[in-house]
């Protein structure tokens, strides 16, 4: 969006929500309760996964020639190797935001409330903008993953089956994200963050009419 911050009161729009990083759980929690497609699609997305992931392991566990150790150890690789994806799937978030037209990105992580963000600093992304960038690491991510796990072998493909059920889980940030755009969908809705202040602002106005 080619406004700054500065210039959003002047354009109509009003201070609808900030959201301080330190609070973000709590933010993301109350959105992804809201009943609309993108919670939805969250909730149904880890679903599909785990019955995935579920429907190898047994297939795995009923055949007696693949060892018991071998499908524990891995089932349980996904976790470590969706540690490694983390800051891959913040590096697509900063790639999006390059692509949309963000100047300038940085990074901010809290481990103890386990949280880590891509930061466009004072970059105020619409809606289609701030969807783009939002949904980028998921669909790279999942569609890479999937590839992955159709081609593998058996055993092999239990791993990337757990990396796309664990992956998928810590979306839950973007996808809360995408559900409060959703939720207020009958205004226009643009966001911006501060990266010194660690705040992410929300501003409304009304929709033109066509």
């Amino acid at each position: 969006m080619q406004l700054t911050p500065s210039e959003l009161e002047k354009n109509g729009f009003i201070v609808a929500d900030k959201m301080d990083h330190n609070e973000l759980v709590p933010f993301i929690s109350q959105y992804l309760k809201a009943k609309n497609w993108f919670s939805q699609s969250y909730y149904g997305f880890n679903l599909f996964f785990l019955v995935v992931f579920a429907t190898k392991l047994v297939l795995l566990f009923t055949d007696p020639g693949v060892p018991k150790s071998e499908i524990v150890l891995k089932a349980c690789l996904g976790i470590t190797y969706t540690f490694v994806l983390l800051p891959i799937h913040e590096l697509i978030h900063a790639a999006a935001y390059k692509w949309v037209g963000a100047p300038k990105t940085s990074f901010d992580s809290n481990w103890k409330k386990f949280y880590f963000m891509a930061i466009a600093d004072k970059f105020v992304a619409n809606r289609r903008e701030f969807f783009f960038v939002a949904l980028a690491p998921f669909t790279v991510i999942s569609l890479g993953l999937t590839v992955g796990m159709i081609l593998a072998s058996p055993l092999t493909s239990l791993t990337f089956a757990s990396v796309l059920l664990f992956h998928t889980a810590c979306c839950s940030g973007d996808f809360g994200l995408l559900s409060y755009f959703e939720h207020h969908k009958a205004k226009e809705v643009v966001t911006y963050d501060d990266a010194e202040k660690k705040e992410t602002w929300f501003l409304f106005r009304d929709r033109k009419p066509t």
